[in-house]
């Protein structure tokens, strides 16, 4: 009961005032199963960029996090060819940050961030890792590629 009525009020609030950005909404067939929009953020290789996520809600939400993974490819040290992201918040504790006082709002503006803002320290994707760290004209160049190839409209 708990997870219905919170997420009846985030998903209400995701309508009303969505962040900078990012659309989320209810998948019509399924009440535990959102799908977000998130646009490439300016200045970033992702820019003009449509990015499509999946969002998984767990029956123990909000004490337990939401799955969230990209259903469009994207080219980035921290999230894999599966769409799966390595985001602190994304996971419950001791590994993790996720806290019950934090939303899908919230998620999906970091998962914003880390787009704009990869963490080579911590990566998913080695190889696009060290090219972020030692070589980024080329990750730059290859980001960029990716978004037009997979996420322009």
């Amino acid at each position: 009961m708990q997870r219905a009525s919170r997420l009846k009020r985030e998903l209400f609030l995701l309508a009303t005032e969505p962040p900078p950005g990012i659309t989320c909404w209810q998948s019509p067939d399924r009440l535990d199963e959102l799908r977000a929009q998130i646009l490439g953020g300016v200045d970033t290789p992702y820019e003009r960029g449509i990015f499509d996520l999946e969002i998984v809600v767990p029956e123990r939400y909000p004490f337990e996090p939401p799955k969230i993974r990209f259903l469009t490819p994207i080219y980035h040290p921290n999230i894999d060819s599966a769409g799966r992201i390595c985001l602190d918040v994304l996971k419950l504790p001791p590994k993790g940050a996720w806290r019950p006082s934090l939303n899908i709002s919230t998620l999906l503006t970091s998962i914003q961030l880390l787009m704009a803002e990869p963490n080579p320290d911590d990566p998913l994707m080695a190889d696009i890792s060290s090219e972020y760290k030692y070589n980024k004209q080329l990750f730059l160049l290859n980001a960029r590629e990716w978004t037009e190839r997979h996420a322009s409209q």
